[in-house]
C-alpha cells in the first residue's frame, strides 16, 4: 500500500512538474514573441523614417539641379550679351579712331 501511495504521489508530482514546465515555456514564448514584435516594429519605423529622409534628399537634389540649370542658362545669356556689348564697343571705338 505504501508503494502504491508513493507511486501515486510521484505520478502526481511528475504530472504537475510537466504541466508547470509547459506553462512556463508557453509564457516565455509569448513574452519573447511580444518583445520580438516590438523590436520589429521599431526597426520598421526607423526604416520608414530613413526612406522618408531619402525622398526629401532626392527632392532637394532635383531642386538644386534645376537651380543650377537655370543659373547656367543665365550665365550663357549674360556671356552672349557681354560678347555683343564688347563687339559694339569695338565698333564704336573703331568709328572714333577713323
Amino acid at each position: 500500500m505504501t508503494i502504491e501511495v508513493a507511486l501515486v504521489i510521484s505520478a502526481i508530482s511528475l504530472t504537475f512538474g510537466i504541466y508547470s514546465g509547459l506553462s512556463n515555456m508557453k509564457r516565455n514564448q509569448k513574452t519573447d514573441n511580444q518583445k520580438e514584435a516590438s523590436q520589429m516594429t521599431t526597426v520598421i519605423v526607423k526604416l520608414e523614417n530613413i526612406g522618408n529622409g531619402i525622398v526629401e534628399i532626392k527632392s532637394e537634389f532635383n531642386g538644386m539641379k534645376s537651380e543650377i540649370k537655370e543659373m547656367r542658362d543665365r550665365l550663357i545669356t549674360t556671356e552672349q550679351s557681354l560678347k555683343s556689348a564688347w563687339k559694339r564697343i569695338e565698333d564704336i571705338d573703331g568709328i572714333k579712331k577713323n
